[in-house]
């Protein structure tokens, strides 16, 4: 029996109006990291700790959205010396389906989830073992709770031979969740036809799915 540490975060709003501004796509995307992996955690404190002593004001961790380009080259470097697994689902909300459009943002936010955390879950563990889920708490206060009521669901609809314990944090406490952001906003970018420097050397040598059960745009 092994533990297996899923970090996830989701990426674009819950909007599926199509109104300007919009994104095209909400997802999640989820970094591995198999039994004691201390030693990497450690290395992104220290990553951002030597970057506040040089000027970079970090109170809200590292996100690879606000970060400035040459701080994205040196988490983006650190990530590729880890080499953790990296998995992305994608939902194309243009093309949602009625029923999900008419339930609202929360049920797109359940599908999301369930959608990629079904497969990773099977492929990244086994019956028996213990997957540790540690999720970034959605960035809209008012929709939270739902939000990890949804994650929570999810979770115990899959734990049928094995354990998953569910771990609702800020972004910004783990280093874990900090990779899966960088991981989505490198592949989100890819996906809207945008360039993404690191992606090529950095994220696809372990990205295993991206999986856009809706399509992509065009």
């Amino acid at each position: 029996m092994a533990e297996i540490y899923v970090y996830a975060d989701e990426t674009g709003d819950l909007d599926m109006s199509g109104s300007v501004g919009a994104s095209t796509y909400f997802g999640f995307g989820t970094a591995v990291f198999k039994g004691d992996h201390g030693h990497r955690l450690w290395e992104g404190l220290q990553l951002r700790c030597r970057l506040e002593r040089r000027g970079v004001s970090l109170p809200q961790g590292l996100h690879a959205k606000n970060d400035s380009h040459t701080t994205r080259g040196e988490v983006f470097e650190l990530i590729e010396s880890q080499a953790p697994r990296i998995d992305t689902t994608f939902l194309l909300k243009g093309n949602a389906y009625e029923r999900i459009r008419e339930a609202g943002p929360m049920r797109l936010y359940k599908l999301a989830w369930y959608l990629h955390f079904k497969e990773i879950v099977r492929r990244v563990s086994s019956p028996g073992d213990t997957v540790y889920v540690i999720a970034a708490s959605l960035t809209t206060n008012k929709k939270e709770g739902s939000a990890r009521d949804a994650l929570k669901d999810v979770c115990q609809q899959l734990a049928t031979d094995r354990e998953i314990v569910l771990c609702v944090w800020n972004a910004q406490t783990s280093w874990g969740v900090q990779v899966a952001d960088y991981s989505l906003w490198a592949v989100q970018r890819i996906l809207e036809g945008r360039k993404c420097s690191w992606y090529d050397t950095c994220i696809t040598p372990t990205l295993e799915t991206t999986f856009t059960p809706w399509g992509r745009a065009r």
